[in-house]
């Protein structure tokens, strides 16, 4: 069958529809694939752009977290603290932290202002300057934001005639206790944000272009750099890449050619587009790792221990470890050693934990997570690898390691875990160091014993429970009552609390200066009857570091109208080393009034000659210890050596704990002046005291 013939003007219309629907689909094409690749260069432009967002945050972030965790370290510092309430505690700061300005890369300017926001100390790269003038009323809403900060320094941007800063703000404050905040003295860091540092970190954080500028441009991107009240006070400001236009721009010129060349450009733009991603998520890998790695030794921080710990499928235990001689290590060689040993650490505890996780939870303190089974294992290979020395810069350093650790019982979650291994290395701390110890539930509830007793110590020093009970002190030939020694005894309705309890809690609470405060009132109080003797009264080395030590002396001695010559202080071995330059301005203060001080418990402990020779003390107490080995030819001639040293230095001596009459011959023998024990009285209350008196005076 014949195919129909249809007209001529039919058939061109018909090629007429056919070349416009042809026309129409590739334009309808082109415009597809136009639309398909400017969304797609929208895409990557905007992906590069949050790209380079994240990591202007992160460099902001990180810039500041740096000189905030500087600051933390350097102001979480005990004898920063002490030196701070000293008279010299500026010049302390001028070489601790001043002089360090003039050249330390993580800051050029160092600030110390007093509670009062004086200031004690200011110096930008090693120059003493007037940081009012120059920060203004910026720095003291950053020091006010400081306190609400806690446990973190505060951190903002100030800007200054010389350009802008990165300011970080903590309180100076001591490593165990939180003192006041409106006692405290606050350390500022700031580093200027030179061309060169804006440099160093357009490259570290991969930001071309990265500028500072007053106000950002329309057509730029920026970044916020926030000052001490929360508002913008300058901005970081950098050029978008543009790498869709880039791409775009390539391939524009074959988009018209055909549809095959536009199939190859579209090919190249989603390897571009799948690039500019795949770039993309290595940077948010990267500052994920960042955020959950310690800077210094690059393992886990808390938020890295964390994931750990959630990620784990069997149960975890958790061990703690705390550096033994850190801060000595600190205080000795500076905080470039102490990082160093830090990093060293780092390794070592890698190698004691290789299938575990090793975390620096900040400081010296480091976590580890691993089985529960390996635990003691782990703990006890810890402890041998600290056992080695560490050589840092020639230097041949030697520090151990405490470990406490917990494990997963009764399916506690991490936080307890975390403070189950708290308390375990709580413990170890307590009785010795140096080992490794579990966490016991006895040990809750040996803290609550401990808080509820220190609760009650609080109340009984208020009503004035705590009283002195009096021993007395004779001469060793005539036996005549020279003095009596103050001794604190605390008696509750369950019973008498010892004071070997008691007053080691009153230290550890900060009880022990009202504690004291108490003692010499009620001492000096009870003496003032008691005509032609003189009274000792205990002083804690803890009294002796408190700046107001002297100036509280005084004042109680003026308000009982007690003789001050009738006054001797006791202190132990341990003042010599607590806080020695303290302890010897308040000692010099007191003497001047005419109190005092015996050196107590002597041959328990490591007084030097020197030290003896420099504190001056009118007595020396001879520790029970050596005279209860009289009877040992050795120990005997121990007491007369110790006798002959305090005679040498011109301090007479007195003998703790005589329960003979053989002890009390060979002590005046051996040249010890005064008696003090069972043999000659025991302590007693004033009552009981006054008794006795009255009977030695009617027996002579």
């Amino acid at each position: 069958m014949p195919l129909p013939k249809f007209p001529k003007p039919i058939l061109l219309t018909k090629a007429a529809l056919g070349t416009l629907a042809f026309v129409s689909a590739l334009v309808i094409l082109s415009g597809l694939v136009t639309i398909a690749f400017s969304e797609m260069r929208r895409d990557a432009n905007w992906i590069d752009d949050a790209r380079a967002g994240q990591a202007a945050r992160a460099a902001i972030k990180s810039f500041q977290s740096r000189l905030g965790a500087t600051v933390r370290d350097n102001a979480i510092w005990d004898d920063a603290y002490l030196r701070m309430q000293s008279p010299a505690g500026a010049a302390w700061a001028y070489e601790n932290w001043g002089k360090v300005s003039a050249d330390y890369p993580l800051y050029d300017v160092a600030i110390v202002l007093t509670p009062t926001l004086g200031v004690l100390s200011a110096y930008k790269k090693g120059i003493a300057f007037d940081p009012m003038k120059d920060f203004g009323a910026g720095l003291l809403r950053l020091v006010a934001n400081s306190a609400a900060t806690e446990p973190a320094a505060s951190t903002a941007f100030i800007p200054t005639q010389e350009g802008l800063y990165v300011v970080a703000a903590d309180r100076i404050q001591p490593y165990d206790s939180r003192p006041e905040v409106s006692t405290l003295h606050t350390l500022v860091y700031a580093k200027l944000l030179t061309p060169d540092v804006v440099g160093q970190l357009e490259t570290t954080f991969d930001i071309t272009g990265l500028r500072l500028a007053p106000a950002p441009l329309q057509e730029e991107l920026s970044m916020p750099l926030l000052g001490p009240d929360g508002r913008a006070v300058a901005y970081f400001e950098w050029p978008s890449r543009l790498p869709g236009d880039q791409a775009f721009a390539h391939v524009h010129g074959y988009l018209i050619a055909a549809a095959m060349v536009l199939a190859c450009i579209f090919a190249g733009l989603l390897r571009v587009g799948i690039r500019t991603a795949g770039r993309h998520k290595n940077d948010a890998e990267r500052f994920r790792l960042r955020a959950s790695h310690d800077d210094l030794t690059g393992l886990a921080n808390r938020t890295g221990l964390a994931e750990a710990f959630d990620k784990r499928q069997l149960p975890a235990a958790l061990a703690i470890v705390d550096l033994d001689g850190f801060k000595e290590v600190n205080d000795a060689w500076g905080h470039d050693v102490g990082d160093s040993l830090i990093q060293g650490v780092a390794a070592r505890l890698r190698e004691a934990v290789p299938e575990g996780t090793v975390a620096r939870l900040g400081g010296d303190e480091f976590a580890l997570l691993t089985d529960p089974g390996e635990m003691s294992t782990v703990a006890a290979r810890v402890l041998t690898v600290m056992e080695r020395e560490f050589v840092i810069d020639g230097r041949t350093i030697e520090v151990g390691a405490s470990i406490g650790f917990a494990s997963p019982e009764d399916g506690c979650d991490r936080l307890e875990l975390m403070r189950r291994a708290d308390m375990a290395l709580y413990h170890v701390k307590e009785n010795g160091r140096g080992h490794a110890g579990s966490y016991l539930p006895e040990l809750d509830r040996d803290r609550a014993m401990r808080t509820g007793l220190e609760d009650r110590l609080r109340k009984a020093i208020a009503a004035g429970e705590v009283q002195p009970f009096f021993q007395p002190l004779v001469g060793s030939k005539s036996r005549e009552i020279k003095g009596v020694e103050a001794l604190a005894r605390w008696r509750t309705e369950a019973g008498p609390v010892s004071p070997e309890v008691f007053i080691p809690l009153a230290e550890r609470s900060g009880l022990i200066d009202d504690l004291g405060k108490l003692m010499l009132r009620q001492a000096l109080g009870a003496a003032m009857q008691w005509n032609g003797i003189y009274v000792s009264v205990n002083v804690s080395p803890s009294q002796l570091k408190n700046p107001r030590f002297a100036e509280d002396v005084i004042a109680i001695v003026y308000e009982t109208g007690f003789d001050p010559r009738r006054l001797m202080l006791e202190v132990t071995e341990g003042v010599l080393i607590a806080n020695p330059e303290q302890a010897k301005r308040s000692m010099e203060a007191l003497r001047k009034l005419g109190i005092k001080f015996a050196l107590d418990d002597f041959g328990s402990g490591y007084a030097s000659i020197g030290a003896l020779r420099e504190f001056g003390f009118d007595r020396m107490k001879i520790d029970r210890s050596l005279v209860v080995e009289l009877d040992d030819p050795k120990g005997l001639k121990i007491l007369n050596a110790t006798v002959a040293l305090a005679d040498a230095l011109g301090i007479s001596v007195t003998a703790e704990g005589v329960e003979t009459e053989k002890q009390a011959d060979a002590l005046f023998c051996a040249g010890c002046d005064q008696l003090q024990g069972y043999l000659v009285g025991r302590p007693k209350d004033v009552l009981q005291f006054n008794a006795f008196v009255a009977n030695r005076l009617a027996t002579a």
